[in-house]
Order: C-alpha cells, then sequence, then structure tokens
C-alpha cells in the first residue's frame, strides 16, 4: 500500500505543497500546531522528496498565506496561517465525520444568474438541485422534488456527475487495497498523511447526497470504511514518531483526539 501511495505521489511532484497542508491538518493540529522545519523535512525526506523541495514548498505556502514561520536562533518552526486552519477546519467534518445523511431531500433552483452555486448540482444553464437547504440568491424559484425513488436518484447522479466522483473512490481502493503494511515509525505516519490526502482528493468533491439518494454499491461507503479501518492500524506506530518531534515549545502535545474518524454508519 505504501509503495503504490508513493507511486502516485511521485507522478504528481508539485503536490507537495498540498501534501503538507494534509500533514498539518491530519497530524500536527491536533498536537499544538507548530513543527520544526528540521522534522518537516525528516517526514519528506522518507516519502523521497528533498529538503529543498520542502523549503520552497514552506516558503510558497507562507507567502500564499497558508502557513506563518517563526524562529528560534537558526531553527525555524511552520504552523498553519489563519488561511490554513480555516480551510483545514472546513475540511475535518467532511473527511472525519459522518459522511451520508440519512434524510434529505431535493430542491429545484431556477435563477438567471447570481446564484451561490457551491454545493449545487446543476442539471442545465440556470437550473440547480440542492440537497442540503442551501442560501440561494435572491430572486432564484426553488421547488421541492418528490417522485419515485429511482427517478430522484438519477436526478442527483446527473446533478453531482456521480460517476466521475465513483471513479475517484474506485481509484483510491485500487491504491489502498488488501490489509494495511505492518510499519513503523516515520514509514507509518507517513503512509498515515498520504493514505488522508488520497482520500480527501475524493471525499471533498463528494455533495454529501442522502444515502437513500446513493446506488446501494456506491463506493463511497466503502472508501470510508477502508480509510477508517487503515487509519486506525497505522494509528499507534505514527503518533510513537509523533511524540519525539519538536514545535516550538518543544516536543509535540499530545493528540486532543487520536481517533478522529467518527463511527462507521450502519
Amino acid at each position: 500500500m505504501l509503495a503504490a501511495l508513493l507511486e502516485r505521489l511521485r507522478a504528481a511532484p508539485s503536490r507537495t505543497g498540498s501534501v503538507i497542508i494534509t500533514l498539518y491538518g491530519e497530524a500536527i493540529a491536533p498536537r499544538g500546531g507548530s513543527l520544526s522545519l528540521g522534522h518537516l523535512c525528516q517526514v519528506f525526506a522518507a516519502m523521497g522528496v528533498g529538503e529543498g523541495v520542502v523549503r520552497t514548498a514552506v516558503s510558497r505556502l507562507a507567502a500564499d498565506g497558508w502557513l506563518e514561520r517563526t524562529r528560534q536562533g537558526r531553527r525555524s518552526f511552520y504552523r498553519l496561517a489563519p488561511r490554513g486552519w480555516a480551510a483545514t477546519e472546513a475540511a475535518i467534518p467532511l473527511i472525519y465525520g459522518t459522511l451520508y445523511p440519512s434524510e434529505g431531500a431535493l430542491r429545484l433552483v431556477l435563477a438567471d444568474r447570481g446564484v451561490e452555486a457551491e454545493g449545487l448540482g446543476q442539471i442545465a444553464p440556470g437550473v440547480w438541485v440542492d440537497h442540503s437547504g442551501l442560501s440561494v440568491a435572491e430572486g432564484a424559484v426553488t421547488l421541492d422534488l418528490s417522485g419515485p425513488p429511482d427517478m430522484l436518484s438519477r436526478m442527483a447522479a446527473r446533478a453531482w456527475r456521480l460517476d466521475a466522483l465513483a471513479a475517484r473512490y474506485a481509484a483510491f481502493l485500487d491504491v489502498v487495497s488488501g490489509p494495511p503494511d505492518r510499519l513503523a515509525g516515520i514509514e507509518a505516519l507517513v503512509a498515515r498523511v498520504l493514505l488522508v490526502h488520497d482520500y480527501r482528493r475524493a471525499v471533498l468533491r463528494d455533495p454529501h447526497l442522502p444515502r437513500h439518494l446513493l446506488p446501494p454499491d456506491w463506493a463511497g461507503f466503502a472508501a470510508r470504511a477502508r480509510c477508517r479501518a487503515v487509519h486506525e492500524a497505522l494509528r499507534d506506530e505514527s503518533e510513537a514518531w509523533l511524540d519525539q518531534a519538536e514545535g516550538e515549545s518543544g516536543l509535540l502535545l499530545p493528540p486532543l483526539n487520536p481517533r478522529r474518524f467518527t463511527a462507521i454508519q450502519d
């Protein structure tokens, strides 16, 4: 599994900055939020990413408002800046929380322009579909939808392009197949970070539709269960390595919530 995750990372070396943000959101923010540049470079060295690439990436992230740096003598420490914290806090319930609600209905949204489209599906120009009661632009017409469940499911699949999302989940399941590797120390941390990073690439695009609007074999169910199980298997060894890593106030604090995923839904 780790080899497959590393192969996907190396196929897109420009992802280093994105993986750094995943590392902070997944493992550093729950432990005080700050990590030394030296330990950050150690983590990425275990991924096969050179120190120069990491230094360039953190400099860009700091310039763009994702990270902020502090110095103690010749040592540098990085933590999430407000922009990074905001993105992380928005992603946490989507990655680790209850993914698919048990209830919910579709609503049609009709508007010529000015609709806030984020989170809405679209089936035609000026015609959107909502399942969560999002507020829409003034002047929009909304219609609650009812009808045969299979028809509503097909409308949802079309509006949110579920076939493309299912392909992303299937690719994740192909990479994270079988039982997790028996990894220790920094390798367990690397596998855990890349696991969450690969999973989030699909789950952050998921509209989180009610379960009754999804196909029974929806790949998102299996992907979440697989991610949670592997994450649990890697937790103790990865946390043991983090116990000896340093932030600006000394050793990292104990994690606030080591079991990050909520219980799997029935």
